[in-house]
């Protein structure tokens, strides 16, 4: 199935300039969004992994049914105040400011090898935040998986040493 038939281009949003790839159009089709899901889980032996993780917000849209599908634990990584009682957290800059990401403390055991998952690989940072919050909770990131890579931006960049899969590539 050519999963770009339904990754529509948004022309100047977020601002004038940026081409959005909006995911929409996949995620209303069951076909496409049930194939994506099949392939991006399909790319990881299950038996390597103990857990999918995945920050918000639409990074969940994937790593959720991949968890499903793989049988595995779905660990969420939220923004600060999202998560009641003892959280790990991670601090990381974005181009215009800051963010962090939370994780429960239980929720990463000693060791666990996870998956770590989301929609679009743009600058990295996102993603090298949850690899470092998953290491920072005793775990090893054993992969990063991404529906859409835009290469243009160097995602890959800040994600060095860490296994990286994307779909679809731009």
């Amino acid at each position: 199935m050519d999963l770009r038939a339904y990754i529509r281009d948004v022309p100047d949003f977020p601002k004038p300039g940026i081409t959005f790839k909006d995911i929409m159009p996949l995620l209303g089709t069951p076909a496409a969004f049930a194939f994506a899901i099949a392939e991006l889980a399909g790319h990881y032996p299950v038996t390597g992994i103990d857990a999918i993780a995945a920050a918000e917000a639409r990074g969940f849209l994937f790593a959720a049914p991949m968890a499903l599908t793989m049988k595995k634990p779905l660990i969420p990584f939220r923004k600060p105040g999202k998560l009641p009682g003892a959280t790990h957290s991670f601090k990381y800059d974005l181009e215009y400011g800051s963010a962090e990401l939370h994780v429960h403390s239980d929720a990463i055991t000693a060791g666990a090898r996870v998956l770590v998952v989301d929609d679009v690989l743009a600058t990295g940072g996102t993603m090298a935040a949850a690899c470092q919050l998953v290491e920072r909770a005793g775990g090893t990131v054993v992969g990063c998986a991404f529906l859409i890579e835009l290469a243009s931006l160097n995602g890959r960049l800040p994600l060095a040493g860490y296994d990286i899969f994307s779909l679809l590539t731009y």
